[in-house]
């Protein structure tokens, strides 16, 4: 036991030494990368770097990296997209040092509309504010949060497997949002078509949205809604978690739990099929409206209307 002790000891010491280590050794600095040719759309791949875009007041694009000195983002117009690559190459070992440091993209693009802006990254945050629109937009993140606030006008398709995903003050075409874990929250959006929210894992919070259809699925989390309003249909499904409305509406409503309460209220009147297998059960007794089919397996069932 006493040797087993030792080895574990003298592994921990040695991890520490190499955390310690790299952390001396890894040398950032920050470099700028001038774009002088014509582009439309945007194209960004990054394994381990937060990604930021900024207004620039020059009007000029340039790239800003805080990166690792051996390590080199790469640059270049084509077929009018500018692509931005950057990849830590360093050893495992040396990349321990991004735990206390995050390499950094900032994008400066002047104020105005684009093409199509397509982000891959492993790990990461990517935040893009709203001097910027686009047609589309297509993020794909591992790992960190992302946070979107530059209005689309065709789709915005946004993944991410562990963080949060953000959406604030746009109008959207489609907006496609999905999180294997992590929180979804959608606040200020009109949106010209449906807006789909699924997790995993994780709360969905959405607020002040206007849209044809909502559509959110999970399998753990509570869903609210708070001045959510689509002209067609909400369909919500969760399999552990609360469904919450509050001052919210659609022409037709489906929302199904297995584990969790339903509860709130809607705008109008709606001929109300409400199911619990263990639970209470108060609805409005109206004649009139959409429908509004509403079950849980284990859970109540409380809905009141605003006219």
């Amino acid at each position: 036991m006493k040797k087993w002790l030792i080895v574990a000891s003298v592994l921990i010491v040695g991890c520490i030494l190499i955390i310690g280590g790299s952390s001396i050794m890894a040398k950032y600095e920050t470099n700028r990368y001038a774009v002088d040719e014509s582009y439309i759309s945007v194209s960004i791949a990054a394994n381990a770097a937060d990604i930021l875009f900024a207004p620039s007041e020059s009007g000029d694009t340039y790239v800003i990296c805080n990166e690792p000195k051996d390590t080199k983002c790469h640059i270049s117009v084509n077929d009018s997209i500018l692509s931005i690559w950057f990849a830590d190459t360093r050893n495992w070992y040396e990349r321990i040092a991004n735990i206390f440091h995050t390499p950094k993209i900032t994008v400066y693009l002047p104020q105005g509309e684009y093409g199509s802006l397509a982000i891959m990254s492993d790990t990461g945050d990517i935040n893009i504010p709203d001097n910027f629109s686009f047609e589309s937009i297509d993020i794909s993140e591992s790992t960190g949060d992302v946070t979107v606030c530059a209005s689309v006008l065709n789709t915005a398709k946004i993944k991410a497997t562990t963080g949060d995903i953000s959406v604030k003050g746009i109008s959207a075409g489609v907006l496609d949002l999905s999180v294997s874990t992590g929180r979804i929250i959608v606040s200020d959006v009109i949106c010209a078509g449906s807006v789909s929210a699924s997790v995993t894992t994780g709360k969905t919070d959405l607020a002040n949205i206007s849209c044809k259809n909502l559509i959110s699925s999970g399998s753990t989390g509570d869903i609210t809604l708070h001045n959510v309003i689509a002209e067609e249909k909400f369909t919500i499904k969760r399999s552990t978690g609360d469904i919450k409305f509050n001052n919210s509406d659609a022409s037709e409503i489906f929302a199904e739990t297995d584990t969790g309460d339903i509860t709130g209220n809607i705008l109008s009147d709606k001929i109300f099929i409400a199911e619990t297998d263990t639970g209470d059960i108060d609805v409005p007794k109206t004649t009139i409206g959409g429908k509004c089919e509403l079950s849980t397996s284990t859970g109540d069932i409380r809905i009141t209307t605003t006219n």
